[in-house]
């Protein structure tokens, strides 16, 4: 998963270059580097390194280097060790082809082999060095012809920016299972990843598919397919501002997108919960009482935070539509030869959209029948493209690796697909309807409520940030959202930290309670609070300290707490998009609090588009 910028025009395009870099740098950041056709067009220059983008700056401030045309990337590994020698862009032996790479080209081994007794000589471990020789090898003046046999012969995930001295008006770029889209500028033309890297510099984008072709050029962008037949395209406009993608005031990414978790609730439900009637707005999704009536079984299928969004959905569908639902991590589902044919729902969640165990894992559903429903941050992404129907989180961008309001976003999703399933096929009375709808609309503002509280869980952070091990306990739903609160932890604070099911405690895992471990226990369903005390009790008698979580007015609880935070009363159903909250808050003021890179922590990138 790495950040490809391009651009052809009439300025110096290394400072663009950098500015997109910059907005990508979520997406790899253990090395950088930028290839550009020098002003003379007598050679590409290549400046690359290892580390974070400021180290690029340093380089090219000490020998910079100007051109109208070049690409960049960020990086973060798959093939080969962060390196100098590693980074992108990767040259051809002649040094006339330059290239920058996001995905994994499965077949490389093979390729490297071929082109070495072909003579090529590599001073890469990439996958993508292949791609830069090959293209040289079949180049025979042609490089549109060189660059489509080339996308013949590799396998795999690419999206991919192209430079040819021959040609040094032009970028081309083509992309399959990762990513890409082309900026349309006045004079000047973009590739980027992602929209926030030419935010700056326009609004008006293609968003390439799988296996087309970007010719771009400064005046004009031609998409071909691989036959070199023209693809006609629609603009897409982005409407929301580049600010958006940017920190705000706020001292990480993090914090400001839980900050902004009441806004993004409240936009994921705008036109789609009616305030009166009994029904669900679900974007155009026609899924009738009768498709619903054939379905034997549900699947979730994602990854991460996702996938813990989607065990909430399986508690909620199930018990609004008595329809089994069975949550699977995509990338086992798609190894293990699920049970899915024509009588299955597949509902897959991604940030993203571009998560490849979770795209790949909906194919594999769809190639047997299945009917596939997305839950989506991004519009236009492979996801959205290729389901057969998608729900869109309006969560806005969200930069900071551990996701925060994508999850709580798709809670909200789940909970409008549970409640339009549930009044079409009759499981659910009006009133039940109507007191869960009501309930949904009020979540944004004790949300709210609970980010007002943040200073008390900041405190909890400072006293217990030193911690070796922290662990979660909840029973039903409260499980559901310890496992993501534990996964919050371990990702930014680098924390040992594990959820378990409360009563499995007597099974083995209280075992590890000990004078002084920290549990957080999470007790804010109604009609298990009174096991969840008992299971409290357990773990203090053995001599653990412990943080718990609970509705308003349960005040028995802090006769066994050492810490209590409460969350303003809701329906047991709801209490997750709560309950999460305070979790992300003390993993964020925990990480703070050890000096951890909190949007980037290690060996972790937001979009998860290779295997």
């Amino acid at each position: 998963m790495c950040g490809i910028v391009g651009y052809v025009g009439t300025k110096n395009c290394v400072p663009i270059l950098l500015s997109g870099l910059k907005r990508l740098e979520y997406r790899g950041y253990d090395s950088a580097g930028v290839a550009v056709i020098n002003i003379d067009k007598s050679k590409i220059d290549i400046v690359k390194t290892k580390g974070r983008l400021t180290v690029l700056e340093e380089k090219l401030n000490q020998n910079p280097i100007e051109g109208f045309v070049g690409i960049g990337h960020t990086r973060w590994a798959t093939h080969g060790e962060p390196s100098d020698e590693n980074s992108h862009p990767h040259v051809s032996q002649n040094g006339k082809i330059a290239i920058v790479h996001n995905g994994i080209i499965e077949n490389y081994l093979k390729l490297k082999e071929f082109l070495i007794k072909k003579g090529y000589t590599f001073a890469s471990d990439t996958d993508t060095e292949v791609v830069a020789h090959l293209i040289e090898y079949y180049y025979d003046g042609d490089i549109l012809d060189a660059f489509i046999k080339t996308l013949e012969k590799i396998q795999g995930s690419y999206a991919l920016g192209v430079l040819c001295l021959d040609r040094p008006d032009m970028i081309l770029a083509a992309r399959k299972d990762s990513p890409l889209i082309v900026g349309l500028g006045q004079d000047e033309n973009f590739i980027a990843s992602d929209i926030p890297a030419i935010l700056e510099y326009t609004r008006d984008t293609y968003i390439l598919e799988e296996n087309e072709i970007a010719i771009v050029t400064r005046d004009k962008v031609e998409i071909v397919n691989t036959e070199k037949e023209p693809v006609k395209k629609e603009v897409f406009h982005v409407t929301w501002d580049v600010s958006s993608a940017e920190k705000g005031g706020y001292e990480h990414f993090m914090i400001k997108e839980i900050m902004e978790q009441p806004k993004a609730i409240r936009d994921t439900l705008t036109g789609r919960l009616p305030d009166s009637g009994f029904e669900v707005n679900l974007d155009g999704i026609k899924i009738t009482k009768e498709d619903l009536q054939k379905l034997n079984k549900i699947f979730i299928v994602a990854c991460g935070t996702a996938y813990h969004a989607g065990i909430v959905g399986k508690h909620v569908i199930e018990k609004l539509t008595r329809i089994p639902v069975e949550v699977d991590i995509a990338s086992e589902f798609r190894y293990r030869d699920p049970i899915v044919d024509d009588n299955t729902l597949t509902i897959v969640i991604s940030q993203s959209g571009e998560t490849i165990d979770t795209l790949v894992a909906m194919r594999e559903a769809k190639a047997r029948g299945s009917r596939t429903l997305g839950i989506v941050n991004v519009v236009g992404s492979s996801i959205a493209r290729e389901v057969d129907d998608c729900l869109y989180t309006w969560a806005g961008p969200e930069i900071a690796v551990a996701s925060t309001k994508a999850y709580t976003t798709q809670l909200i999703c789940l909970y409008l697909i549970a409640l339009d399933f549930a009044t079409k096929l009759g499981t659910i009375s009006y009133e039940e309807f109507a007191n869960i709808r009501d309930e949904i609309k009020r979540l944004p503002e004790k949300v709210e409520y609970v980010l007002t509280h943040k200073e008390n869980i900041q405190k909890y952070a400072s006293e217990h940030f030193n911690a070796k091990d922290i662990f979660y306990l909840g029973r039903g739903l409260d499980f559901a959202v310890a496992m993501e609160g534990s996964l919050k932890l371990k990702e930014i604070s680098y924390i040992h930290s594990e959820a378990y099911a409360a009563g499995e405690l007597k099974h083995g895992t209280i075992a590890l309670i000990e004078d002084g471990t920290f549990v957080i226990a999470l007790a804010t369903q109604e009609k298990l609070f009174e096991k969840m005390v008992s299971n409290i009790k357990e773990v203090k008698s053995r001599g653990a300290v412990v943080l718990s979580v609970a509705q308003e007015g349960n005040t028995e609880i802090e006769n066994v707490s050492d810490h209590v935070l409460y969350i303003p009363r809701t329906l047991d159903i709801l209490a997750p998009v709560l309950t999460v909250v305070p979790l992300q808050l003390f993993a964020y003021y925990t990480a703070v609090q050890r000096g951890c890179d909190v949007d980037k922590p290690r060996n972790l990138a937001k979009s998860v588009t290779v295997e």
